[in-house]
């Protein structure tokens, strides 16, 4: 879409209000709103906003930044405030001297895929993201921690307020132009997965942000609480977004060779030898939160065993039985928490990495890695991601490669935050603690 597309529809829907959206180096959607006589001189000029002002930007004396909206990311709300109807422009963000923003978590996407397409690659994503729906309290409007229903994967409930929110969100995505491809109730009670089709790694970003923000309002439309928490409930599963990609050339699978094993072609090889080897400093993006290691544990089909196969699930990377056109790899361990334009950045730098330098990955786990004991485990070569925060962290500030494809500014900043959230975490007394030794000690 162009700008003057854009403007016309602005104008015929009659929407008053445009959003301009950003998001910053947690993964958090940061919005201006502009009123509809302003989008044209936003377009031309840019919109001033303070850049100090957002989690990871710049300092105050550096505060003075633009926003350059990107006409093909345009939706109308599906819903309307007050009876008026507002739409969102997803941003790019510039000095104020007209240079891109080197700590732009969409920025970092952009350069990574740049270098794909230099080598001819054009990258495609999938994610699986999964949630919870948690009641309210009447009186405080705060999320209760509590089940809405007992149900399980793929379960056909009564109808109830869980499953008629999720076909609002269903369809309020499909009017912002999100194509959904299924819908579920998850493992989990209360908890959903919807996933919707693969497309540019750009564009599946974007989809991603806009997804959440969907998520979270329909869901407060229905006075309900929607979270992305990794593990909100102790003895359950805790929701992940499973991640699909694949890499073509020539408008062709570049993953696919009817010739090889498994019709698995040399790139995917590579390219899984390239994410495993950068996968434990990958962890600190795809799993940023404290939070984020109580669903990493066994027994929870969360994966935690660094390893690849050709079929089943308790690999961290798997290949699903789609072939030809349909050929890509699933990486399992990130969660719906991840920045999901530095989470995609990783991976796929990491993979393209695996190309260039041909990194054979280890053998393929054709076998249950869930059943097998420690030693067996050791005996085949299969490592584990790092255990918490703290250690992905440490893993990060070691791997050059993903440092790079952070840029210094983020890098920096992201570590200073995480390593400032441990220490907040480490010295703080937990429920836990006061239930477990209180009355004993």
């Amino acid at each position: 879409m162009e700008r003057e597309d854009v403007l016309k529809i602005v104008e015929k829907e009659k929407v008053k209000f445009i959003r301009l959206q950003i998001t910053d180096i947690n993964g958090l959607l940061k919005n201006v709103e502009i009123p509809w006589d302003e989008l044209k001189h936003s377009f031309k000029k840019g919109t001033m906003f303070d850049g100090s002002s957002i989690e990871g930007f710049v300092r105050i004396e550096e505060s003075d930044m633009y926003l350059r909206p990107d006409p093909d990311t345009f939706a109308i709300y599906p819903w309307t405030d007050k009876g008026y109807k507002s739409a969102r422009l997803i941003c790019d963000v510039y000095n104020s001297n007209g240079t891109p923003f080197e700590g732009d978590p969409r920025y970092r996407l952009k350069l990574v895929l740049n270098k794909l397409k230099e080598k001819g690659f054009s990258a495609y994503v999938g994610p699986e993201p999964e949630f919870f729906l948690l009641p309210k309290d009447e009186k405080t409007n705060k999320p209760i921690l509590r089940f809405l229903d007992e149900g399980g994967y793929f379960d056909l409930l009564p109808i109830d307020q869980g499953e008629e929110t999720r076909k609002d969100i269903v369809l309020s995505l499909e009017e912002m132009g999100i194509n959904v491809e299924a819908s579920h109730h998850e493992v989990a009670p209360s908890q959903h997965e919807i996933d919707f089709t693969y497309d540019e790694a750009l564009k599946t970003a974007d989809n991603i942000q806009t997804f959440k923000l969907v998520v979270k309002t329909i869901a407060l439309l229905n006075g309900l609480h929607a979270t992305f928490m990794p593990k909100p409930f102790f003895g359950t599963n805790g929701s992940g977004m499973h991640t699909h990609l694949s890499l073509f050339k020539n408008d062709m699978n570049a993953f696919y060779d009817k010739n090889k094993e498994f019709e698995l072609s040399d790139t995917l090889k590579y390219f899984v030898g390239g994410i495993l080897k950068h996968i434990k400093a990958i962890t600190a993006i795809a799993n940023p939160t404290i939070n984020s290691y109580k669903r990493l544990v066994p027994g929870y089909e969360a994966p935690v065993n660094i390893a690849w196969s050709p079929s089943n699930r308790s690999a961290l990377i798997r290949v699903p039985a789609s072939r030809e056109m349909g050929t890509r790899i699933e990486v399992r361990s990130p969660d719906p928490t991840a920045n999901p334009y530095l989470l995609l950045a990783s991976l796929l730098a990491a993979g393209f990495e695996g190309i260039e330098k041909k990194i054979e990955p280890p053998a393929a786990i054709i076998s249950n890695i869930y059943h097998m004991t420690a030693e067996e485990r050791d005996k085949v070569g299969i490592d584990h991601l790092p255990s918490n925060l703290k250690e992905a962290i440490d893993e990060l500030k070691q791997d050059e490669l993903i440092k790079d494809v952070l840029g210094m500014h983020i890098f920096e900043k992201y570590v200073e935050l995480k390593e400032k959230e441990w220490k907040e975490y480490s010295i703080n007394v937990t429920d836990w603690e006061i239930n477990k030794y209180l009355w004993i000690m």
